[in-house]
């Protein structure tokens, strides 16, 4: 995937640079905790998997037919921008679906916020080693409500 290269100026255009490059790299380290194998490309068998962890439910046939639709060499495999089609051209019920999924990843179980703890471990799952005073600086900046933790509705500001 081609890197954006970003000015520091605060332009409506380069802010909306800085997020599609953060949407990026978002996406990146996803596809990354997707590829358990490390070959570069998800097959439906990891797509199913990763699902199952993040309390979804893919069948053998809906995996196979979402790897499907967005694999655009037909190897059978999603690479990093079949990947990052099949999560950005998703409908709005999809997007939130999958939005609803990826906060489930984060959250504390059986919770409905993440915490700085939370946001931490899963970091450190996806290979981003942070401490966890920079995981409250992170949630500081979307935490509307000053709670220190990120509830749904703020999650889905900051994946915007």
């Amino acid at each position: 995937m081609e890197q954006v290269s970003t000015s520091s100026s605060s332009t409506p255009s380069s802010l909306a640079i800085n997020l599609d490059y953060k949407l990026c790299q978002d996406l990146e380290r996803v596809f990354k905790y997707f590829d358990e194998d490390g070959d570069g490309k998800i097959s439906p068998l990891e797509l199913q998997r990763c699902m199952r962890t993040t309390g979804g439910n893919l069948s053998d046939e809906e995996a196979e037919m979402a790897v499907r639709s967005s694999d655009a060499d037909g190897d059978g495999l999603l690479g990093l921008e079949d990947f990052t089609k099949l999560m950005v051209e998703g409908g709005d019920e999809q997007r939130f679906e999958e939005l609803k999924e990826a906060f489930k990843m984060y959250a504390v179980e059986g919770s409905s916020e993440i915490t700085p703890k939370s946001l931490k471990r899963m970091l450190s799952r996806i290979g981003e080693k942070t401490s966890t005073e920079n995981c409250k600086v992170m949630i500081r900046r979307y935490d509307l409500n000053d709670d220190g933790v990120l509830n749904f509705d703020e999650f889905k500001l900051m994946m915007r």
